[in-house]
């Protein structure tokens, strides 16, 4: 048996067939249960993906944090259909993107997702103006009316008067504004974001996350952020960590976004600590991964045995003592 054979063996719960057929609640965008994924270079098969389990709903505005390494990137790539899952279930829209034809990929990606980079280099033709990079994908696909959307788009996005401007005349924040609105075009059910504001500044950042914002409210899309950035967390009604290829803990929005906004009239600002609260989260196979600083201050190593009681409605976990 090949390795990467062992590997997802290990991964896929007992008794799972990778190709049995698969069920998801159509109220999520997406559906994720023990997503694996394995790439295979020359000498080594690496691990990205260990069992991941994660649902979102359709219209969710949402980031994904993990440190470098931690499976975000490839996450947003199989979700993208830039890349396949190695085994474990990843329902798209509907698509399951475990069996899909490769035939079938480049209909998927046009109708399905659209993309933001971190580099707008990647989104838009620096000799053409703003609405000229916007109706170039809808020309490409054959659409009518691509002249109205693209001012739509742009107008959605803050930029009604820039709409003619080369891109040698925007600023960043507008460039890459202009790439949402690309990213737009051919309506997709969702919008995938990586690092968006990784290259600006605070304050070009806040209109970039406002933009998203807009769209997710105007068109319903789902807006999926992907960034190293836990400060993304007061700008999306729920953020996912993801550790070690597996999903570590949620925060939450206490309060809904309108309500925040109302808060915000009132006050100069509102901290994230006041926004959301953090939950960690138990797999489909009651799986818990404790956070690593409460491991450490209680002097837990990712090889200690631990005791756990329950206390009226609580669950207690503590230390064993040695002695």
């Amino acid at each position: 048996m090949k390795l990467k054979e062992k590997l997802i063996n290990i991964f896929l719960p007992a008794g799972r067939d990778n190709h049995e057929e698969l069920e998801y609640d159509p109220s999520n965008v997406i559906t994720c249960e023990n997503l694996v994924k394995i790439y295979k270079t020359k000498d080594t098969e690496v691990v990205a993906l260990q069992g991941l389990d994660l649902d979102i709903k359709h219209g969710e505005m949402m980031a994904i944090i993990g440190n470098s390494g931690s499976g975000k990137s490839t996450l947003l790539n199989m979700i993208g259909g830039l890349d396949r899952p190695s085994a474990g279930k990843l329902i798209v829209n509907g698509t399951d993107l475990l069996r899909i034809k490769h035939s079938e990929i480049t209909d998927y990606k046009k109708k399905s997702v659209g993309f933001v980079w971190q580099n707008n280099a990647r989104n838009l033709i620096p000799y053409l103006s703003a609405r000229q990079n916007v109706e170039l994908p809808m020309v490409i696909a054959n659409r009518r009316n691509y002249r109205k959307r693209a001012a739509e788009l742009l107008k959605l996005v803050g930029l009604e008067e820039r709409m003619n401007n080369r891109l040698r005349e925007l600023s960043g924040g507008e460039q890459q504004r202009v790439a949402i609105a690309i990213a737009m075009a051919n309506e997709p059910k969702i919008l995938l974001a990586d690092e968006p504001t990784g290259a600006v500044d605070t304050r070009t950042a806040t209109q970039i996350f406002k933009a998203l914002r807009h769209l997710n409210i105007e068109t319903g899309v789902t807006v999926i952020i992907v960034t190293h950035d836990r400060g993304v967390a007061k700008n999306v009604d729920r953020v996912v960590a993801i550790s070690d290829g597996k999903t570590s803990s949620e925060f939450i929005r206490k309060r809904s976004y309108s309500e925040e906004l109302e808060e915000l009239d009132r006050m100069s600002g509102v901290e994230e600590s006041e926004t959301h609260e953090e939950l960690v989260v138990i797999d489909r196979h009651g799986r818990l991964k404790l956070p690593e600083e409460y491991m450490e201050n209680i002097g837990l190593d990712k090889n200690s045995r631990i005791k756990m009681e329950m206390e009226g409605n609580r669950i207690v976990i503590y230390k064993k003592n040695d002695n």
